[in-house]
């Protein structure tokens, strides 16, 4: 178009020319009948749309807020990243969340691997080709669970991180023996949780997480190793001098202090209600509350040996394990707070909302099963779930063994993200 454009302009110029020299007993200005002919070409050639920027389909929305009005009683289940990038999966998750007492929904953005989910605007991940895109439209995602009112938590795992080990060997484990960077069991690589270089690491993801919007950020793996050939273990930041669960009391508080305002939680391991050391992974109960908004307990019964309580296959127990574990958690969590409080009246202490096994290990986890679980958390704290014990549920909450006000809620496990409806209530 322009060319023919040109090519007519250049042939009205010649005849302007030849017009002109043929006529010039007409007086007519030069200069202003060539600047009229050029100015009726240029809007000619302008006058057409503006071409328009192409769409890119894999461009994300704005970053999101957290939800106005959280709820107070969370109730998750879990959903890996992969199954967080996918529509079908997270159209599963959001239905059987809105079809159910279920009000949240807890995302892997850093697992096991040491990969992040999504493309996060933080260096070093970028430096260490962390990223692993499975979740593309992170902000998508958070929307289309706060359009429902479904609270986002995003998991990160900290201590075994196979992707950060690689990078910076320095911090990471190291084997006496082979003089290379120790493995577990798994062949996984773990950090040295003294690290406060990895203890930014991670900051600098959760800070991410909630710039998008995430409603909480869920800290699993907070300890050291607890499988593996541990007297081949060398530590390189770790002085040993400082126990184990001083170090892991003091990423918890350097975490808080890093993270203000935020909603954050710690898993630890189901035994860490039952047991007043630290498991010689450096987790104790009363060492970590005053820290985290949610404290969450991995009671899987499954995941108890042999001969606890009795039982020689704890799975088959469901509500027996749960309910003991979370009750004696309950007992503890009182006595800290009571023992804290004429202290230091502002001191926060986590409240408890435990994992729970929806998976088969041990034993067939069917509905009953599944429930029995939920019903023990309940009453653990005294907080019946049915309306109807609303009067009774108040009784407790009133007298001296209330714990209502430390009940969290409680969160599906089931490491495929296939959950089982039948064992939960209707909205």
């Amino acid at each position: 178009m322009v060319k023919k454009l040109l090519q007519f302009s250049a042939f009205i110029l010649a005849g302007v020319g030849l017009f002109l020299f043929m006529n010039t007993k007409n007086h007519i200005n030069i200069s202003e009948g060539l600047s009229n002919v050029l100015g009726q070409l240029t809007a000619s050639t302008t006058s057409s749309d503006p071409v328009k920027k192409a769409v890119d389909p894999n461009a994300d929305i704005t970053a999101q807020t957290p939800l106005q009005n959280p709820p107070e009683i969370i109730k998750a289940i879990y959903a890996t990243g992969w199954s967080g990038g996918n529509a079908k999966s997270v159209d599963y998750f959001i239905n059987l969340i809105k079809g159910t007492e279920l009000n949240a929904l807890v995302v892997d953005v850093k697992d096991y691997s040491g990969t992040v989910s999504y493309k996060m605007d933080v260096e070093l991940i970028k430096k260490y080709g962390a990223v692993e895109v499975k979740i593309p439209k992170i902000n998508s995602l958070i929307k289309k669970l706060h359009d429902q009112g479904i609270y986002a938590i995003a998991r990160i795992t900290v201590f075994q991180d196979p992707i950060l080990a690689k990078a910076r060997p320095d911090l990471a484990l190291q084997s006496v023996s082979k003089g290379t960077i120790w493995k577990d069991n798994k062949g996984l690589a773990w950090m040295d949780p003294s690290s406060q270089e990895v203890w930014d690491y991670n900051i600098a993801i959760a800070k991410d997480v909630l710039s998008r919007g995430f409603d909480e950020v869920n800290f699993d793996y907070i300890r050291f190793v607890s499988d593996g050939n541990m007297s081949d273990i060398k530590y390189p930041v770790w002085d040993i001098k400082t126990s184990k669960q001083k170090v892991i009391g003091n990423f918890a508080k350097y975490l808080r202090e890093a993270l203000p305002g935020a909603k954050i939680s710690a898993d630890v391991f189901g035994l860490v209600t039952m047991n007043y050391d630290d498991l010689g992974i450096g987790q104790k109960l009363e060492e970590i509350l005053p820290y985290f908004d949610y404290v969450a307990p991995m009671v899987y019964p499954s995941h108890y040996a042999s001969g606890f309580n009795g039982y020689k296959n704890p799975a088959l127990y469901p509500y027996e394990v749960v309910h003991m574990s979370m009750a004696e958690a309950a007992k503890r969590i009182k006595i800290f707070s009571g023992a804290t409080s004429t202290i230091q009246d502002d001191l926060n202490v986590a409240r408890l909302r435990p994992w729970l096994q929806d998976f088969n290990l041990g034993a067939d986890y069917d509905k009953t099963k599944v429930r029995a679980q939920i019903e023990a958390v309940y009453d653990a704290f005294c907080s019946p779930p049915s309306p109807k014990a609303m009067a009774d549920a108040q009784i407790c909450s009133s007298s001296s063994d209330g714990l209502g006000d430390k009940f969290g809620g409680w969160m599906l496990w089931n490491p495929s993200n296939v959950y089982t409806k039948a064992a939960l209530n209707n909205e």
